[in-house]
């Protein structure tokens, strides 16, 4: 399976017989988890069920919103259920004697709540109605999941070049490595003259230079971000599940690009470079992070 975006939208119409049809609509954006929202005519407690079962076997992450719109086109008017419309009504206007207060209560907002008006359910016990809506339930979560895959597709161009950008920027930090260990021992000698005069000890020098340099040295650091961009680009062309692995990498990526400006934070000369060049590291890791967030 192709890196997908949780990004998607999807309708698809079915018609059930003559005087039955259906519409489904699917939207979805990034979310940690699969968070599903479905907006259901009222008694398909069962048909609810089944289609978050069908959900949680095809899609992995994101939220997901669900709307099933049932149409009539027998000609047949729809009837008020009116003891509970009535109820709605009384109890609206007791209520508004009760406080003192002058209104009217809302026909339409009142014929929208659940069981308002009779043949817009769905009977629970009609089987093959439910199969036909989780067969066009199907159709809309592959067309959902091919414009998922399309986004997927271009947030992975953008990623390959991010990561081009950071390789790049990480073989210069590395052409770079001699000159800043030459900037320490350039600094160290300076401190050591600048503290005891002519009678520096030059093997001293050379020792307190080769520590601070040790402690220094971006070496581990250079060699875990070329190590963590190729696992990042392997897993761009994994099957499964990517999002979460590639975030880790990503902050994983950050830490590495954080102790680097701090081993080489004061240095001096051309070593001055390796803190634009692990600067433009942290701003491809952060947009290359804008963009995982939103892969399945």
């Amino acid at each position: 399976m192709a890196i997908r975006s949780m990004t998607g939208f999807a309708q698809v119409k079915g018609q059930f017989n003559d005087q039955v049809a259906f519409t489904i609509t699917l939207k979805s954006v990034n979310h940690r988890f699969l968070d599903l929202h479905l907006r259901m005519p009222a008694d398909s407690d069962a048909l609810e069920m089944k289609i978050r079962r069908t959900f949680k076997e095809k899609l992995h992450r994101g939220h997901v919103e669900l709307t099933l719109a049932m149409e009539r086109s027998d000609g047949s008017s729809l009837a008020v259920n009116r003891q509970l419309v009535g109820g709605y009504v009384n109890a609206f206007r007791e209520a508004a004697r009760e406080f003192s207060v002058s209104a009217e209560p809302d026909l339409a907002a009142i014929l929208k709540m659940p069981g308002a008006m009779s043949g817009s359910t769905i009977d629970p016990n009609d089987e093959a109605l439910e199969a036909a809506i989780l067969k066009k339930l199907d159709d809309g979560i592959a067309k959902l999941d091919s414009m998922r895959a399309e986004e997927g597709a271009g947030i992975v161009r953008e990623l390959r070049e991010r990561m081009g950008h950071l390789q790049h920027a990480t073989d210069e930090v590395d052409k770079l490595r001699s000159a800043m260990l030459h900037a320490h021992l350039e600094k160290i000698h300076a401190r050591m003259q600048e503290l005891i005069g002519s009678h520096a000890d030059k093997d001293r020098i050379l020792q307190e230079a080769a520590m601070l340099a040790e402690r220094s040295d971006i070496q581990e650091e250079l060699v875990r971000m070329k190590n963590h961009i190729q696992h990042f680009l392997g897993l761009l062309d994994a099957p499964g599940e990517a999002g979460k692995k590639l975030d880790f990498l990503l902050q994983e990526m950050n830490r590495e690009s954080n102790t680097l400006l701090s081993k080489t934070s004061g240095v001096a000369g051309e070593a001055l470079r390796i803190t634009q060049f692990g600067l433009q590291m942290k701003s491809e890791i952060e947009k290359s992070r804008e963009q995982v967030q939103n892969i399945e």
